[in-house]
């Protein structure tokens, strides 16, 4: 089980009122509360058998509906001020995203409103990504600003154009993969290599042991590319001899190659500030490379993969944008 972890945020002393949050992805089940300056979230992930990818969406949400009370009671302190609750109801905010696993937490989470008599305030994981990395980040500003934002994860890996429309970041589509994401190559590479899934600190850790820099150059057209061809690359490298260290470090090489080409082109046209959000995006030799060449910001790295700090920041600011 993942430790709660509790955040101070800079500046001003605890406020009174405090929203919750819930977050029940396709990985990991988490609560949140935020009062505006500090936060906690209590997560855990969902129970994968091994040599598995991943859940069938009828498991997840059962451990979702298992879970979420357990969490709830992790979180610390008196949470009878809570002044509205929030959920991640869809995947992305746009018409047709739909996950059956989000129904866990929007449907208590509507139900927890309606006893308590406060807001209920939906947003989409995307948005609870993005607020989650500005927030963890000491950027908050940016959520008031038009940004650029890469959504990295196992199930995503979209670069945004994040524009304000009131106290919620829309995002919008411009690049990223066409069919793997980055999280899934992660995952099926570290499958191969005889890594636990979920593969991405593990394959991290290999990476760190390689001794030769190894790249394959993904094509980009239009700020899109795939990555699906990596697979028969890692398998031609281990049918080669080809030690497991320097295939890790060629599979992270190589995402962290398009994705900083990909958000220097995208920047070419306009500059704009870049966060980095998503499980993927927790990567050191990722953060390395889209700092130095891009000047990309990213959040804390326990705030990088799903959870419901975000989605309570987001909520917090659409209480607040009613009071």
């Amino acid at each position: 089980m993942e430790a709660s972890a509790r955040i101070a945020g800079a500046g001003g002393a605890d406020a009174v009122s405090r929203v919750l949050g819930l977050d029940t992805s396709n990985y990991k089940t988490s609560v949140a509360w935020f009062n505006g300056v500090t936060g906690e979230n209590a997560g855990r992930l969902l129970e994968v058998p091994a040599g598995a990818l991943g859940l069938r969406q009828s498991e997840a949400l059962f451990q979702h509906v298992r879970r979420l009370p357990d969490l709830a009671l992790e979180l610390e302190g008196d949470l009878r001020d809570v002044v509205a609750v929030g959920a991640s109801t869809q995947p992305r905010e746009e018409e047709g995203s739909y996950m059956p696993c989000f129904l866990a937490g929007a449907s208590q989470a509507r139900v927890l409103a309606r006893i308590l008599n406060v807001p209920f305030c939906a947003v989409s994981h995307q948005q609870g990504h993005v607020a989650a990395a500005a927030w963890s980040a000491g950027h908050t500003e940016l959520l008031d600003v038009p940004h650029l934002a890469w959504h990295l994860s196992g199930g995503t890996t979209e670069l945004l154009v994040v524009e304000p429309e009131g106290p919620l970041p829309r995002c919008r589509r411009i690049g990223g993969t066409t069919d793997l994401a980055a999280g899934q190559l992660i995952d099926r590479a570290g499958q191969k290599l005889g890594l636990a899934f979920p593969a991405g600190p593990a394959l991290e850790a290999l990476a760190a042991q390689a001794d030769r820099e190894l790249c394959f150059p993904v094509k980009t057209k239009d700020g899109y590319f795939s990555l699906s061809g990596m697979e028969n690359q890692v398998e031609r490298l281990l049918a080669e001899g080809e030690t497991p260290a320097n295939i890790a470090r060629f599979v992270l090489n190589t995402l962290a190659d398009v994705i900083v080409r990909t958000t220097r082109q995208a920047l070419q046209s306009e500059s704009r500030p870049v966060l980095c959000s998503g499980g993927v995006a927790a990567n050191r030799l990722l953060r390395g490379a889209m700092e130095q060449n891009c000047g990309a910001v990213f959040g804390e790295a326990r705030y990088a993969g799903d959870n419901a700090l975000g989605v309570a920041v987001l909520t917090y600011r659409m209480w607040e944008a009613r009071s």
